[in-house]
């Protein structure tokens, strides 16, 4: 399937309700792969939350005072909503937006999951090329010299901007007219597939394989309004995101959803590794409500998302193969009937 205006002759009779399932127990935090990084902002969490009891008593007593639930969802102390940044998807402790000091970070331009790599990698990248350029401007080197270290200057300062640039996290305009799929990521569409029969669906199936790299944006948002049905993570390899066979062996998390207006539609959004990017982040868990084109995670450093939507002869496709789209803003597919009834 590869024209944009393509009809799905298929006709599918909803399946009943879906139930919000238990949260997957490997998914204990929103990044379940681990990581280095998620170790050193642990350490640092450890150190600040030290400083925080001995000179900012108050402040520890008053956010205490505005912090909501019953439960604590973290292996440590919840001093404040930072406490909270791997453990969203756990019930208990939260604190409500307004009574939360660092909204702001949801207002900068950069994915607020991902400010700890950026901030590291940049003032590793960063700093590699400022000293260097100082060693070189400081030292009495032959021609040849100066132009390999000059080179490796280069070479980092280019590494480190092109870190910034994947964490960026740009602002977008959601198509709003009704029965719209929008697509879930940012990047190439590498396949159009007809599946014969989900089972989450519940029948027929369109799947829609993206891959994304290291250029693109790489936050995910959600296809249509909907409820979050449950939650699949799987351990896998890290191949090559293009090669079609990643969809089955990489790591990967099915976000499973339903449509929150009648007909209600089952679908699936997954997250899938890839050779560069090993970094899955989803902070949804079940019963979560999403609007269309909502933020729910993101995949660090190249990777592939996959959109399953149910096949109907209502269905028209609207992107192509080799297309590139844009999450949340790019219209993957429309269904005509959407005057659903409950």
């Amino acid at each position: 399937m590869s024209d944009s205006s393509t009809t799905v002759p298929t006709t599918q009779t909803p399946p009943e309700r879906a139930e919000i399932e238990p949260m997957d127990p490997q998914l204990r935090t929103i990044q379940p792969g681990g990581g280095v990084i998620i170790q050193l902002e642990q350490a640092w969490g450890k150190l600040r939350r030290v400083y925080l009891r001995t000179f900012r008593k108050g402040y520890v007593s008053r956010m205490e005072s505005l912090r909501k639930g019953e439960t604590n969802p973290c292996p440590h102390p919840v001093l404040d909503p930072r406490d909270l940044k791997y453990y969203q998807n756990q019930p208990g402790y939260h604190w409500d937006r307004t009574d939360d000091p660092f909204t702001w970070r949801d207002r900068i331009p950069f994915a607020r999951v991902g400010l700890a790599e950026l901030l590291v990698f940049s003032l590793i990248f960063f700093g590699l090329a400022g000293g260097l350029a100082w060693w070189i401007t400081a030292t009495s080197l032959t021609t040849l010299e100066q132009v390999v270290g000059w080179l490796l200057v280069a070479t980092f300062t280019v590494i480190g901007g092109l870190i910034v640039w994947f964490f960026r996290d740009p602002d977008r305009k959601v198509p709003q007219d009704p029965g719209l799929v929008v697509s879930p990521a940012d990047g190439l569409v590498v396949a159009i597939d007809e599946i014969p029969h989900d089972d989450y669906i519940g029948g027929p199936a369109i799947m829609v394989g993206i891959f994304l790299s290291i250029f693109n944006v790489h936050m995910n948002r959600s296809p249509v309004d909907a409820n979050v049905i449950a939650l699949r993570y799987r351990k896998g390899k890290y191949l090559n995101a293009l090669r079609p066979e990643s969809a089955r062996e990489n790591e990967q998390l099915a976000v499973r959803l339903e449509e929150k207006a009648a007909p209600h539609r089952r679908m699936i959004v997954r997250q899938i590794t890839g050779a560069i990017a090993r970094r899955i982040v989803c902070w949804l868990k079940p019963g979560d409500e999403l609007g269309r084109g909502e933020r729910f995670g993101m995949i660090k450093l190249g990777s592939r998302t996959e959109l399953v939507i149910p096949a109907d002869s209502n269905l028209t496709i609207r992107t192509k193969i080799g297309e590139k789209v844009k999450a949340g803003r790019s219209i993957l597919a429309e269904y005509g009937d959407v005057s659903g009834t409950e």
